[in-house]
């Protein structure tokens, strides 16, 4: 067993704990578990966390942070408010690689542990993507590209609640889900409700970008 700095250890017991609670469960991993997928002993895991229970609330905190990051880095290059918007539309953190385990142990978290502290850390996770998304759907308003109908608030509500659907079905590997035969997505749909048409012009936008960076060998 190699030695490895305390911040790497850590990071490195709560990346292999995903793949063991993707699979078991909260309830129904042990630590001994735990520290067989990170191959150390069991005392190096309460060397970094007093319990199961802390390194699983540690990993729901981390995984919140990180989809804040990782959208963040998305749109760093721009700044339309209706194509941040669009690029945020598409931007589900379910079906990303490292995010399809993550957000399995999220939602399984979800549906079978009552304890307190865990729901408390689940409530901050989705707060903080909410809170996220109500900002930039309210940069959208104040920019005129969004209705001002209903508030920032109920559309991230929308925005969440669509994903959480769409991430679970693509975990559950549904065949053509949010797709029509006619080629559309259920991206097409949320865009076109939220920015009306402003979706088809920022779609364009972003193509059009797309296209430069890959002329210019980006």
């Amino acid at each position: 067993m190699s030695r490895l700095p305390a911040a790497a250890r850590r990071a490195q017991l709560l990346d292999s704990a995903a793949t063991v609670f993707a699979v078991r469960g909260f309830a129904g991993t042990t630590t001994a578990e735990l520290a067989k997928a990170a191959g150390v002993s069991e005392p190096i895991i309460y060397r970094h966390f007093k319990s199961k229970k802390e390194l699983f609330i540690e990993l729901v905190r981390m995984t919140g942070q990180e989809t804040i990051r990782a959208w963040e880095q998305s749109l760093k290059d721009l700044t339309d408010p209706a194509e941040r918007l669009v690029r945020l539309i598409g931007s589900n953190p379910m079906v990303t690689q490292r995010g399809q385990t993550r957000y399995r142990v999220i939602v399984q978290a979800m549906t079978e542990t009552e304890d307190a502290d865990i729901q408390l850390a689940l409530r901050d996770h989705i707060a903080g993507l909410h809170a996220s998304l109500s900002r930039e759907v309210k940069n959208a308003q104040d920019a005129g590209v969004v209705s001002k109908r209903f508030s920032p608030e109920l559309t991230s509500w929308a925005l969440i609640y669509i994903g959480l659907g769409y991430g679970t079905l693509s975990a559950m590997h549904m065949p053509n889900h949010g797709l029509d035969k006619q080629g559309n997505h259920i991206d097409d749909v949320l865009g076109q409700l939220i920015l009306g048409d402003n979706y088809k012009r920022a779609v364009e936008a972003a193509k059009n970008a797309a296209m430069g960076k890959s002329d210019s060998g980006a």
